[in-house]
């Protein structure tokens, strides 16, 4: 790795149909084994499930539950004298849509429903709504955050 420059920042093309970058790189993390077009059946399909199940934007549904999945702060793990402590740090933008955008997909794994388009649509309308398993790590997040303010003085 060079120690010189960092590389520039890759952003992908927005997707076709909602040009949204957010909407391509959750495409993206979406994706398995290079299937591409399976994941933007999947995910427009979910969209589709959305806008017939509470009758709203779906992509306006899509943005709140990612905004309401994205930890403000977590803890990261730094050596200190031969102890590790957990010191709290706030999250950058990207890597928190990025985090929020993984939980989302695994409590779709996880959940409930007949086929992988309606876990994602119950997955997605679950954090639009505040609840479920995205949400709740991102609590958890924020909780193991606050119990460990006492080494926020370890900041990096």
């Amino acid at each position: 790795m060079s120690r010189r420059n960092k590389p520039a920042k890759r952003v992908p093309l927005p997707d076709p149909i909602y040009n949204s970058v957010d909407v391509a790189k959750f495409i993206n993390r979406l994706m398995r084994r290079g299937k591409k077009s399976l994941a933007e059946r999947i995910f427009y399909n979910a969209l589709e499930r959305i806008k017939e199940r509470i009758n709203e934007d779906p992509l306006e549904v899509f943005n709140q539950a990612i905004k309401n999945a994205t930890p403000l702060i977590e803890v990261k793990a730094r050596r200190i004298g031969g102890t590790t402590y957990q010191v709290p740090a706030e999250v950058r933008e990207d890597r928190g849509i990025a985090l929020s955008s993984i939980w989302i997909i695994e409590a779709s794994f996880k959940g409930k429903g007949k086929s992988f388009t309606e876990k994602l649509a119950n997955a997605l309308i679950d954090a639009y709504n505040g609840v479920g398993a995205a949400v709740t790590n991102r609590d958890n997040t924020h909780r193991m955050a606050d119990a460990n303010k006492a080494f926020a003085h370890y900041r990096y």
